[in-house]
């Protein structure tokens, strides 16, 4: 069974960065895609970035596009996001995702939250 656990989450200041990982066991497919979401209290969940297994192709959301990254570990099963010049907007919750599609996911985490204050 595939397991998900965000951490890195917290309280920050508007303009700092954090950095997010994930840790992920149980994962057997030979082809997946990582993903992160976020999602405020009361709204959709929104997508905010992805990255294919081996690294090659990411994707980003354009409100973290140019101040983001994700990155993966496969020799830790680790992946991670870091968002610089966090904005008041960017308070969420945070959650990774693994499916077969950078659009498509059947596995996610519990969450982390993240809140921005100006």
């Amino acid at each position: 069974q595939v397991q998900l656990a965000e951490s890195g989450g917290g309280s920050v200041q508007a303009g700092d960065s954090l950095r997010l990982s994930c840790e992920v066991s149980g994962q057997s497919r030979d082809n997946y895609f990582m993903g992160w979401f976020r999602r405020v209290p009361g709204m959709h969940r929104e997508f905010v970035a992805a990255i294919r297994w081996d690294g090659g192709t990411t994707f980003y959301a354009d409100a973290v596009k140019g101040r983001s990254s994700i990155s993966r570990d496969n020799a830790k099963n680790t992946m991670s996001l870091q968002i610089n010049n966090l904005k008041t907007e960017d308070s969420a919750i945070y959650y990774c995702a693994l499916g077969p599609k950078p659009y498509d996911y059947d596995y996610w985490g519990q969450g982390t939250q993240v809140i921005v204050s100006s």
